[in-house]
């Protein structure tokens, strides 16, 4: 009863519309109401789900991400890719993804890269001639690999939700290799689709500015060989590393590039604001839903359930990457990683998996919900930034999805491309 109780409620209040971090809340309360807990434990629950160290790093990094947008980071990353790879057949699509992933490198956002990227690309895509459609899904599913490469806030929530101190360090590091191999991989996709549908073809501007473009561009990339060099190093903290991103991108976009103004910088602290408490109440309210589920026992009865169908790990991993697909579809991120690493992580490790490979696993996972319907945000960005509805962009995006899909296989079932680095580092 108590179960129904509260999956029923949450269920209800997503349909009727209610924000994902009310509805978590109001169907915790729900439940410890009818187990005849007190209120006051929800709000407990929640004040301490938020009140970790770590977690500080998540409002550095986001306003770090907003200030790079705002410095004109973005438009500089373009301007490199596309002096190196615009020549070729649906050059614009490659280089889309080549942007995505250097800005995936300094912000580590999803929905960072879908708005800073598209707003540059997707434009000057179309102009091109290169139609909407392809111009977006491209924009989206590449958007995804700046999950993996670090530095990426959600691997702080990952590492804070496994109550271990799964290093984010390590993390970071395991990410690369994988970020690597998905961006390399939509950029053949994005070829292939080019080359289908005769998309242009561009012109290669010549070694000079190609040079210029990629000095030019080195400053903003500088930030993420900074954030990691001082982790690794032991200079500072993953934690500190996200207030040095901040200062150094607000030199950068002041002092090298003056492009970031005082009205800029308020308007980017402000929406930071906005952005990073709506991510700490969500993860606030997830920590109150998740300590429900744990009274109620679900991650050890669907660990049990899943031990009872396989104890073969790669079909557990099957299992679990299908869950996880599948609560992707209507969940956002960070709740979903609050709420299911307590789940799925002992399961995986039980199976002998390392925590920091299916953090990895999840990221990806996760990040494929980012562009799935009917919940998926990156999805909905890149729509709104193309001015193409989601309906239409679901037509033609299945070579993409498939591509991801290919990648989390890979990386789900080849440990070593996310944890050969680390161990390198650790030896």
């Amino acid at each position: 009863m108590e179960l129904l109780t509260l999956f029923g409620v949450l269920l209800v209040l997503l349909a009727v519309g209610v924000p994902v971090a009310f509805a978590l809340l109001g169907a915790s309360l729900a439940c410890f109401a009818t187990l005849g807990i007190p209120p006051i434990v929800a709000v407990q629950r929640s004040a301490a789900g938020i009140s970790v160290f770590t977690l500080m790093a998540i409002p550095f990094f986001i306003f770090a991400g907003d200030l790079m947008y705002r410095a004109g980071i973005a438009e500089r990353l373009v301007r490199v890719a596309d002096a190196a790879v615009g020549r070729v057949t649906g050059g614009l699509g490659i280089v889309n993804v080549g942007a995505s992933m250097m800005f995936g490198a300094v912000s580590g956002s999803a929905i960072a890269s879908a708005s800073a990227i598209g707003s540059t690309m997707v434009p000057m895509m179309k102009e091109k001639g290169y139609p909407g459609d392809y111009s977006i899904n491209v924009t989206v599913t590449a958007a995804v690999v700046g999950l993996l490469i670090p530095p990426s806030h959600n691997m702080i929530i990952y590492s804070a939700a496994s109550g271990m101190g799964v290093s984010i360090g390590d993390l970071f590091l395991a990410g690369v290799f994988p970020g690597l191999l998905t961006g390399f991989m939509l950029m053949l996709t994005a070829w292939i689709v080019a080359r289908r549908r005769a998309l242009p073809t561009g012109r290669f501007p010549g070694w000079r500015e190609f040079i210029l473009a990629t000095a030019y561009a080195i400053p903003g990339l500088m930030t993420a060989l900074i954030i990691m060099g001082g982790i690794l190093s032991g200079f500072f903290t993953a934690t500190e590393s996200s207030a040095v991103a901040v200062i150094y991108t607000v030199l950068v976009g002041s002092l090298v590039y003056r492009s970031l103004g005082w009205t800029a910088f308020w308007e980017a602290a402000r929406k930071s604001v906005r952005t990073a408490s709506m991510v700490l109440f969500i993860i606030a309210a997830a920590t109150a839903f998740g300590f429900a589920m744990a009274l109620l026992e679900v991650p050890s009865q669907l660990g049990a359930l899943i031990g009872f169908i396989t104890d073969n790990p790669l079909l557990t991993l099957l299992i679990i990457n299908l869950m996880l697909l599948a609560l992707g579809t209507f969940m956002d991120m960070a709740p979903l990683i609050v709420i299911t690493t307590p789940i799925f992580l002992p399961v995986a490790m039980g199976v002998g998996v390392d925590p920091v490979h299916f953090g990895i696993i999840m990221m990806l996972n996760l990040g494929i919900g980012l562009v799935t319907p009917p919940v998926g945000s990156v999805l909905f960005v890149g729509s709104a930034v193309g001015k193409l509805p989601v309906t239409t962009l679901i037509r033609t995006i299945w070579p993409f999805y498939l591509t991801l899909l290919a990648a989390l296989a890979l990386i789900t079932y080849v440990p070593p491309l996310s944890l050969w680095l680390p161990s390198v580092f650790a030896g």
